[in-house]
């Protein structure tokens, strides 16, 4: 008994290295976050002698006080395994009644509910056809049709989601339509479930500037409104090309760290399970319901989380008995941590941090430099908030700076564009959620802190990507 439980008892030294590392994450984060502050507060006054005589806009307690309380709730939900979107709530309450003096419709007011219906509505009619083994037929289907060669799923994946953006889908909307048989096919293959659901999602993103998407026409018309013209067509390849490059990128990171196949996946696959035969009645009824979905939020543009509301209420119709086991298969959790976190920062958009940062980047005086800062300043924001919002604002902010330089304006323009969109493979972010939100139930905790530790390489690369091909070339 004593050699077994020797045998069996862990080694302090292989438990310490897990906590050894998160505390060397943590401090590393914790530093490029007070360095990268730093580097925005008093950059400018030492490298401008503008700044240097106080013209320079500079962050007040009022917006301080929030960004220090981001940091401290992205230190806790790393030590501890805490819904960061419970803290973000709580936080916004306490900064928007209390410093702020908001009442809390004001606090509410950017509430994103028609992401949380997204989130709600998608997952509770997908698990049901998890449930019903629907997804499991699509999966294996798809699994017959690459006759072995399972490295090629995630680019199937990838060109399907850019050929729906491309077409004038919502990417969301198109992560939506994808992820669940993505992430099953996933589990199923043996590949790792955070290289498929990126590649989900940066094919939305290579579509999602074409001048047929809802995207690529609000990029376009804001850059004509603020005077500079940019071409739709050199948008829409450009953010092509960098989000297959970025595609090409995540295949030999997940190489070099020998998860290209996931060890974990037979925790949570379906592989020893009896090969599905043909569909029955109701797995009939949820193809059909899924082909619906498709050609209601393609054909007409519905919104995607009343359709799949609808669909899922029609299946429990016909199962009604296990009706509290469908609604028990919503993401609550993931509702929690984008409903939180976007409330957030929307409450750091409304007492000017990001446009302050803007400001304070345009000061820093060097044309090049200033679109660097700024394409990390949208890409951080946009990690954690709605990319089209930060466009809209961010877009305006690079006027001044092309009108008193020689920069391209559709260069910078896509730099800035494709910067913002990019980083939602966040778990923070919409698209990120839904990856998460499709992840088997016992995995997504891992599919979560994997996907952030991999967003986080996307937020340091992306933005430095887009600027390097974009903007000193000239090439558009």
């Amino acid at each position: 008994m004593t050699n077994t439980a020797e045998k069996t008892a862990p080694s302090p030294t292989v438990e310490a290295r897990p906590k050894r590392r998160r505390r060397i994450l943590l401090v590393t984060a914790v530093a490029i976050t007070v360095l990268g502050l730093a580097a925005l507060l008093f950059g400018g006054v030492l490298g401008s002698p503008a700044a240097a005589s106080g013209s320079e806009p500079t962050l007040t307690a009022t917006q301080i006080i929030p960004l220090i309380i981001l940091v401290v709730m992205f230190v806790v939900a790393t030590k501890w395994p805490l819904n960061i979107g419970v803290m973000g709530l709580v936080a916004s309450f306490g900064v928007g009644y209390f410093v702020l003096g908001m009442s809390d419709k004001e606090i509410l007011e950017e509430f994103p509910a028609s992401i949380v219906l997204t989130i709600i509505g998608v997952t509770y009619f997908f698990s049901m056809a998890q449930r019903n083994g629907s997804i499991d037929i699509i999966v294996q289907t798809c699994v017959r049709l690459v006759r072995g060669k399972t490295m090629l799923l995630p680019w199937v994946f990838f060109l399907m989601a850019a050929a729906l953006t491309s077409l004038g889908t919502f990417s969301p909307a198109a992560v939506a339509l994808l992820a669940p048989a993505a992430l099953g096919l996933a589990y199923e293959s043996r590949i790792h479930p955070v290289l498929m659901g990126a590649f989900v999602i940066n094919g939305a993103h290579a579509g999602g500037f074409s001048p047929l998407s809802v995207a690529g026409v609000l990029v376009h018309d804001i850059a004509m409104k603020n005077g500079f013209p940019i071409d739709q067509g050199s948008l829409f390849l450009a953010s092509f090309a960098l989000n297959f490059i970025l595609s090409a990128l995540t295949i030999v990171l997940f190489g070099l760290l020998g998860k290209l196949r996931d060890k974990h996946a037979n925790e949570y696959s379906a592989l020893d399970t009896p090969r599905m035969g043909r569909p029955n009645g109701q797995q009939f009824l949820t193809l059909a319901l899924i082909l619906a979905i498709l050609v209601c939020t393609l054909g007409f543009h519905m919104p995607i989380g009343f359709v799949a509301l609808s669909a899922g209420l029609l299946l429990a119709l016909v199962n009604i008995k296990e009706h509290q086991t469908f609604i028990g298969g919503i993401s609550w959790s993931t509702v929690l941590l984008v409903a939180g976190m976007i409330t957030y920062v929307s409450l750091l958009q409304h007492v000017g941090v990001i446009d302050t940062l803007a400001e304070q980047a345009l000061a820093l005086g060097a044309p090049l430099l200033i679109a660097l800062v700024l394409c990390y300043v949208i890409g951080v924001g946009s990690a954690f908030a709605s990319s089209t919002a930060l466009l809209t604002a961010f877009i305006p902010l690079a006027g001044p700076l092309l009108a008193t330089s020689s920069l391209s304006a559709s260069g910078t323009v896509a730099a800035l564009a494709i910067a913002a969109t990019v980083v939602d493979v966040s778990p923070f972010s919409t698209d990120g959620a839904l990856v998460v939100a499709n992840a088997r139930e016992h995995d997504r905790q891992r599919v979560y802190k994997q996907l952030m530790m991999y967003a986080g390489g996307v937020v340091l690369v992306a933005p430095a990507l887009a600027w390097a091909l974009l903007v000193p070339t000239g090439i558009m």
